[in-house]
């Protein structure tokens, strides 16, 4: 497994703790935007150690191969981090599936870096790990979100009624799946 891989506008990276300030300021810069769409955070999610401590067990998890989470820049700037893809919860076995989870910078939104950003995460875990299905779960009224899964060929499995408490409030997903057809 790689620490980064490119595509035509972005490096997608697995980081380690020396990547903790930009982590910090991403999430700083879009406190207000991500709230609608996430847990709510404590104080000490946005603090030093906290966020250290953080990419610490995202690399635990990726050793142990339990999830997969990539930050995402832009090429011509890898000194701010735009977003991050996730691939979470991986189960072995005969299961061979993850949930995916996604965030982008409030100011690049609509550009395409979401969808390029996905297409090669699903590559790797497709290819790479050897996943056959990947789970992404979408309140309805997120639209973008919707349509960036859409163009990536996911399709809806159904509706799944209070799923996660997002910003103190249960909220209904949408499960969209993606099936990787190479595997039978």
């Amino acid at each position: 497994m790689q620490k980064a891989y490119k595509t035509e506008r972005l490096i997608l990276r697995v980081i380690d703790t020396s990547y903790t300030e930009l982590v910090i300021d991403y999430y700083e810069r879009n406190k207000s935007f991500l709230e609608q769409w996430e847990t709510v955070k404590t104080p000490e999610f946005y603090q030093k150690q906290y966020r250290k401590q953080q990419i610490v067990n995202d690399l635990a998890s990726i050793e142990n191969l339990r999830s997969f989470r990539l930050w995402i820049f832009k090429k011509e700037d890898m000194n701010t981090i735009i977003g991050s893809v996730v691939f979470d919860n991986i189960v072995w076995g005969a299961f061979l599936s993850c949930h995916l989870g996604y965030k982008l910078d409030k100011d690049e939104i609509n550009k395409g870096y979401m969808t390029e950003a996905i297409q090669k995460g699903i590559e790797i875990v497709f290819n790479e790990f050897g996943l056959h299905r990947i789970e992404a779960n979408i309140m309805p009224r997120n639209k973008r979100s919707m349509r960036v899964v859409e163009k990536l060929g996911f399709y809806n499995e159904g509706l799944a009624h209070k799923y996660l408490r997002i910003n103190g409030k249960w909220e209904d997903h949408i499960h969209m799946v993606l099936l990787n057809e190479k595997i039978q």
